[in-house]
């Protein structure tokens, strides 16, 4: 997508390889206004203060654009109706000139096109878990994010799958797609909103060198992205167990709103923002501000190899 199909702006190619992309759907559907807009200014500020560059991916008007600027964050904060893109719905947004956020895996796609080596995001999407009652799909929801994983060789910083999925499932699928997963300061898998999924991880990484020292090793010998993924904070991490009723309580409202497909995530994020009054959105904007500022201490790396 390189030339006029894709917008890279010039801070961006002049700051290439120091740049950190920064997906877009957390603006237009992961979190409400005024703290969609804020948690992404605040993740392009953490990028600049570790010492590298944001790039925030979107289309607006049907135009891929990588590195979006402050106006258009809030632009697109406030769109009345955005979509939400995937990989799959690039071109189709395109040929309809809309405006939309993009997925990890749209993020991932139009981020290695402009030659971007690292990503930040807050949890990737993953194998969605059965919503109550019997279901007559033969096949489970799984995102497109882990298989565009495989696609995209980027350095991606995240806190591991988000918490509304079936996480033993994500993480086998992704052991199975031959991802490689590094913790960050620990040594099992992160669960988003929580501070661990009691999953183990084969590999612990404890510092931005070491990381960027194992993705250089991995892009020699294999194909694909390599995920870091660093727990929320402690104290922002939510209880399990009261983490766990919320989460009943949200599917069963999704279920009787007949909610599903691309609809699903951002339905019972909300609904679980609501039922713990604002600590899961809370631990969310934090823990995409904490990735962003780990990523770009990762990327300023890359200037000097």
């Amino acid at each position: 997508m390189n030339g006029p199909s894709l917008d890279v702006r010039p801070e961006v190619r002049e700051s290439l390889p120091r740049v950190v992309a920064l997906e877009s759907t957390l603006i237009t559907h992961g979190l409400p206004w005024p703290v969609n807009l804020e948690t992404a200014l605040a993740a392009q500020a953490a990028v600049r203060a570790s010492g590298a560059t944001p790039a925030t991916i979107a289309v607006l008007a049907g135009q891929p654009t990588v590195g979006l600027t402050a106006d258009e964050l809030e632009a697109l904060a406030r769109h009345r109706q955005p979509v939400k893109l995937s990989e799959r719905d690039l071109g189709v947004a395109v040929l309809r000139g809309q405006t939309g956020g993009t997925t990890v895996a749209a993020t991932l796609a139009l981020a290695h096109r402009a030659g971007v080596s690292v990503f930040a995001t807050g949890g990737i999407g993953g194998v969605h878990r059965p919503l109550p009652a019997p279901s007559l799909r033969a096949l489970p929801d799984v995102s497109a994010d882990l298989f565009a994983l495989t696609r995209y060789p980027l350095l991606v910083v995240c806190a591991g799958a988000k918490s509304i999925l079936d996480l033993p499932a994500t993480l086998e699928l992704l052991e199975s797609l031959g991802v490689l997963i590094a913790g960050y300061r620990t040594s099992e898998w992160p669960a988003f909103h929580l501070s661990s999924s009691q999953l183990p991880l084969a590999v612990r990484i404890d510092t931005p060198t070491e990381a960027f020292a194992l993705y250089q090793a991995h892009r020699r010998l294999a194909a694909g992205a390599m995920l870091l993924a660093q727990p929320v904070a402690p104290e922002l991490a939510l209880d399990p167990s009261e983490y766990a009723a919320a989460l009943a309580q949200a599917e069963a409202r999704a279920k009787a709103d007949g909610i599903a497909g691309p609809r699903l995530t951002p339905y019972l994020l909300a609904q679980l923002a609501e039922l713990t009054a604002g600590r899961s959105l809370s631990a969310n904007r934090e823990l995409i501000v904490a990735n962003a500022a780990l990523a770009g201490q990762i990327a300023r790396l890359f200037a000097t190899a």
